[in-house]
């Protein structure tokens, strides 16, 4: 012990070996396998879960033998074909699309103005929060009747549930994000001399953009789940309508193959939206300004 507290502090000391780290080696790194470059391609992984969930389709709709209840996935398919070659489900899913698109640039549109006012001022965020919390909670085809009586038959009514589904979602979305913006943020836009409507899209769009995407995300999602339940009520009434009532037409044909490609070409249109629209605008934004991994 007297040894050690004697001991000189520039007496040697055990050296520290540090081992030098791959990158200062020049170290070869292994190449990956074909298996892992194959399995860090998103669009495959997702193509393979859904060509397993095709499988099991296909194999419970031949166990269970009854096209009638549950069509196999070969026959749906099959019908799918059909009813696009002959022009039917182009022209159905052509008229739900365009009617979605009104509907949803108008609730779109409403969502940004009422975002707009809600930050605007203190009065503006109570009004918002007041009409949410008053508003989202209601499902959009509660207000079918009062549609129908509000704006008859057709179109018009469609695109008033379709606002209705859009908007408030959005808006919740758009002004969380809003206030998400750090203050920090704000004030070197502010230093920059903007004001108003150039502080919004300058600096707080761009911001809260993550928020606004998944805002527009949902929005959709409510809007084209809402327009095909509509669909089925109005084009039943007015004897017209597009994916929706292409599904109610054949299933009062017992056409159960029918149905189901109906159903499944909903499916392939939100594939489609999510997968290919939205995720080129997140690449393009988000991503690219690295807000997202």
């Amino acid at each position: 012990m007297t040894t050690m507290l004697n001991a000189s502090p520039t007496a040697a000391r055990p050296e520290i070996i540090r081992e030098p780290t791959r990158a200062g080696t020049g170290a070869i790194q292994t190449p990956i396998s074909a298996w892992e470059s194959v399995y860090r391609i998103g669009f495959l992984r997702k193509g393979f879960i859904l060509l397993v969930l095709a499988l099991i389709w296909e194999v419970y709709g031949r166990w269970l033998d009854n096209p009638l209840l549950f069509p196999a996935f070969s026959e749906t398919a099959g019908a799918l074909v059909a009813n696009i070659l002959n022009g039917v489900i182009p022209e159905r899913a052509a008229i739900s699309l365009r009617t979605l698109a009104i509907g949803y640039t108008i609730g779109v549109s409403l969502a940004a103005l009422l975002t707009i006012v809600a930050i605007g001022s203190r009065i503006g965020t109570d009004l918002l929060e007041t009409l949410t919390a008053m508003f989202n909670p209601l499902p959009a085809i509660a207000l079918l009747p009062l549609a129908l009586i509000w704006f008859g038959l057709g179109t018009g009514s469609v695109v008033f549930v379709l606002v209705h589904s859009v908007l408030w979602a959005t808006a919740l979305n758009t002004h969380a994000g809003f206030r998400s913006v750090s203050n920090t943020l704000r004030m070197v836009g502010m230093n920059y001399g903007l004001r108003n409507f150039g502080l919004v899209w300058h600096i707080l769009v761009p911001a809260a953009f993550p928020s606004i995407l998944t805002g527009l995300k949902v929005g959709w999602a409510f809007a084209w789940r809402t327009l095909i339940a509509a669909e089925l009520v109005f084009g039943v009434s007015s004897g017209s309508g597009g994916l929706g009532w292409f599904i109610f037409e054949n299933r009062n044909q017992l056409e159960t193959a029918n149905v189901f490609a109906g159903l499944f070409f909903v499916i392939l249109i939100g594939l489609f939206v999510e997968n290919v629209i939205f995720a080129t605008v997140e690449k393009r934004t988000i991503r690219r300004w690295g807000m997202q991994h």
